[in-house]
């Protein structure tokens, strides 16, 4: 039997949020490249203006929630694929799953944090 989270993001659903992804990391990289050739950071300070404004701040969370939804679209196939034990499956994707999901708290924690 095959319950509901186990279809979530799986065939056509998990394809879509791996392009779109993808997509968005691609246009966060071109945008980010483009701004750092034109406007070159030259010390520490214009580093801290940069990631310190709330759009790239939120730009930048999304980029990398966009990150952790393509890893864990590829290493949930990779680990359905190969982990042989299926008891091990769901321990590998929960363990996989809280390795992203802190990343993007501490990410968020840091980006939003007052000092």
């Amino acid at each position: 039997m095959s319950n509901r989270g186990d279809r979530l993001l799986s065939g056509l659903r998990a394809w879509t949020v791996q392009r779109l992804s993808a997509l968005y990391l691609l246009g966060f990289i071109v945008v980010l490249a483009c701004r750092l050739l034109l406007d070159p950071v030259q010390d520490h300070a214009q580093w801290v203006r940069l990631w310190g404004s709330p759009l790239m701040g939120a730009a930048s969370l999304l980029a990398v929630a966009a990150l952790a939804l393509h890893a864990w679209v590829g290493a949930r196939d990779v680990v359905l694929d190969y982990v042989r034990p299926a008891m091990a499956r769901p321990i590998v994707l929960a363990a996989i799953a809280l390795v992203l999901g802190l990343t993007l708290v501490r990410l968020a924690t840091t980006l939003f944090s007052p000092g």
